[in-house]
């Protein structure tokens, strides 16, 4: 399948539907997020037709609408049959290409992969895509040689079990590095939710290093998580240092979630939703202004999500992002459905600051925490075990007695055993010297 850029280009978007209304919102913006000019919309209510999707008197409007409008992509919002997708084409003036909803996917996460492992999920994910299609086109009558050596077909077989084993066979340095970080002691946070909710606005307002309001040119505004009104804009994991109700913590954005995508695409990008899993504690930032029946069905399919990478719901806080869009009856109808699925859903708007430290103390109430007095004798190093835990944990008091140091900590459960553990060893020391 060649991947073209859809930069510039004029395109227009097509759904069908069963029946009324036909929305396009979603299905402009995943365009738009493809670098596509949307330049009109066709819609249809019916069922859907096998052989042009559409049917031929909405497919005649199409190709009028696209000569009109000098269109050189059609999309259409659901999944085409390779017949579909076909007669379609051939239906359209000449240069006027047309890629389904999955297709397009596919080219925005192209565009967006940057790492190996990114890059090797973008590739195995067209294959996928590509696959049935090869099936279709191959002639029947030579059904029996289509899974030959040397023949299409078996050559992208080959490749796709040529990358699942290379995906396999790549380090795992994430794993790795959580631990260290948590043997440092931060704690580990994950936001996740659809795209456009918020996630990565929440992201640079909760980071150490970036002030959103502040700082907007900072240089620290990456590709991968750059505060912009655009799909698929983290497709790779992206980390940022934060503090949270004095606890330091590591923030990881993920890739948004999308409806409708087959559940092959999604296993392809299923290492981002690892994270999830791996975290102390996970935001899921929703969007308030939402309609509230999307809003039900967003939460409703992200907890789902949430739930199949074994993530408990006693981690999860729920942010309902963007509220000051909405008046109070809005806000407080938008709150009562979140709560149907959710415990205590947090109203914020990321953007002007609204109610962010109480969502902090939120996710801080997820945290795992354990709390312990430490004594010492008073002595060199003594002050080091001090040093490190304020380095380490969250110091809320330090008494220096005369001939002992007493130490209140707070922190991760194994940052504070290691607290006591050097504590011990101070006293065990002097005990030795004596």
């Amino acid at each position: 399948m060649q991947h073209d850029s859809g930069t510039g280009t004029p395109a227009l978007v097509a759904r069908r539907a069963d029946a009324k209304p036909v929305e396009t919102e979603e299905i402009r913006a995943l365009a738009a997020a493809a670098g596509y000019e949307v330049v009109g919309a066709v819609t249809q209510v019916r069922p859907e037709d096998p052989g042009t999707y559409l049917g031929a008197g909405k497919v005649d409007e199409l190709a009028d609408r696209a000569a009109e409008t000098g269109a050189h992509r059609v999309v259409v919002d659901d999944q085409l049959s390779p017949g579909q997708s076909k007669q379609l084409g051939d239906a359209l003036p000449s240069g006027t290409g047309v890629y389904d909803r999955y297709r397009l996917v596919l080219e925005i996460f192209g565009e967006q992969a940057s790492t190996r492992r990114a890059q090797l999920q973008v590739e195995l994910a067209r294959l996928k895509y590509q696959l049935p299609r090869i099936r279709e086109e191959s002639d029947e009558g030579m059904l029996n040689r289509r899974t030959e050596k040397g023949t299409r077909l078996y050559d992208v077989r080959d490749r796709i079990d040529e990358l699942e084993s290379k995906l396999d066979d790549l380090p795992e340095p994430a794993e790795q590095y959580r631990e260290r970080r948590r043997e440092q002691g931060f704690d580990l946070v994950t936001l996740a939710g659809y795209t456009n909710a918020g996630k990565s606005t929440l992201l640079h307002r909760l980071a150490d290093d970036l002030d959103l309001a502040a700082e907007p040119d900072h240089p620290d505004r990456d590709a991968t998580a750059a505060v912009e009104d655009r799909l698929f804009k983290t497709l790779e994991t992206t980390t940022r240092r934060a503090t949270l109700a004095e606890r330091p913590a590591l923030v990881t954005d993920t890739v948004g979630f999308v409806d409708d995508l087959p559940h092959w695409l999604v296993e392809s990008f299923s290492a981002t939703l690892s994270e999830a899993a791996a975290a102390d504690a996970v935001v899921l930032v929703a969007d308030a202004s939402d309609p509230v029946e999307e809003l039900r069905e967003k939460l409703s399919v992200s907890l789902d999500v949430l739930d199949a990478q074994d993530v408990e719901r006693e981690r999860v806080v729920t942010a309902l992002n963007k509220v000051d869009l909405l008046d109070d009856d809005e806000r407080e109808r938008r709150l009562a459905v979140a709560a149907e699925l959710a415990p205590a859903p947090v109203p914020v708007s990321v953007t002007e600051g609204t109610n962010v430290e109480r969502l902090v103390a939120a996710v801080r109430e997820r945290l795992p925490t354990e709390r312990a007095e430490l004594t010492m004798p008073n002595c060199d190093d003594a002050m080091g075990v001090v040093s490190w835990a304020y380095d380490h944990a969250t110091v809320e008091g330090v008494d220096y007695g005369g001939e002992t140091v007493s130490l209140a900590v707070q922190g991760r459960p194994d940052v504070v055993e290691r607290s006591r553990a050097k504590a011990e060893a101070v006293d065990e020391g002097v005990g030795e010297r004596r």
